[in-house]
């Protein structure tokens, strides 16, 4: 894979800065957090790709075919396109931190990268996640840090799913954060505030 994969929105780290992957939400396209990111880190660089899947005209990273009902076939495949598309930009600043974050179908992918190729991130940011399959051990997310938020009333990322994946994080030993709230599928300010202090600390 090359850095021209997908169509983004892209712009270099400053020396010495993390390197940072944003992914949108089903519908979203590169400008969704293209901003937000440069907002919690105005030094680090951006890398914010456009799913490259259409459903009825709507940008998704990978196939479904219902609601919380994933073509697991083709999410493998972009999967790893998706990790090819990330170590060809992390080959091009080999000395920055890489941190992603994602919402929605953008966490989905991110989650899934992160499972396949533990090694391509430093932080990770998992904002209102759907992981419907069972996840084998990945000894490799030990230590890596990662913000789950979700919403437990959320009628596209159910609450025990997310309580799921928050335990399966760490029990692989990721330094696991979260950011619960009591009402659906939407951002709130405080999940913001926790992705900053991720993406922030020293």
């Amino acid at each position: 894979m090359s850095i021209d994969s997908y169509h983004a929105l892209t712009k270099a780290p400053a020396p010495g800065a993390p390197l940072m992957f944003a992914f949108h939400g089903t519908g979203g396209d590169e400008t969704q957090f293209f901003d937000l990111a440069q907002q919690i880190l105005p030094e680090a660089g951006i890398v914010s790709p456009r799913g490259d899947v259409s459903e009825m005209g709507a940008a998704r990273f990978f196939r479904r075919t219902g609601e919380g009902v994933y073509d697991m076939d083709d999410l493998a495949q972009r999967t790893e396109a998706m990790a090819g598309y990330v170590a060809a930009h992390k080959a091009l600043h080999p000395d920055a931190a890489i941190y992603g974050f994602g919402y929605s179908n953008g966490a989905n992918i991110l989650a899934s990268v992160a499972m396949a190729h533990p090694e391509l991130f430093d932080r990770i940011g998992l904002l209102h996640p759907l992981i419907p399959w069972e996840q084998s051990p990945v000894p490799g997310l030990e230590g890596r840090h990662v913000l789950v938020t979700a919403g437990r009333r959320d009628p596209i990322c159910p609450w025990p799913l997310s309580q799921t994946l928050i335990d399966w994080l760490a029990a692989q030993g990721a330094k696991v954060v979260t950011e619960v709230h009591d009402g659906g599928h939407e951002l709130r300010q405080p999940e913001l505030l926790a992705l900053q202090a991720l993406l922030t600390a020293a």
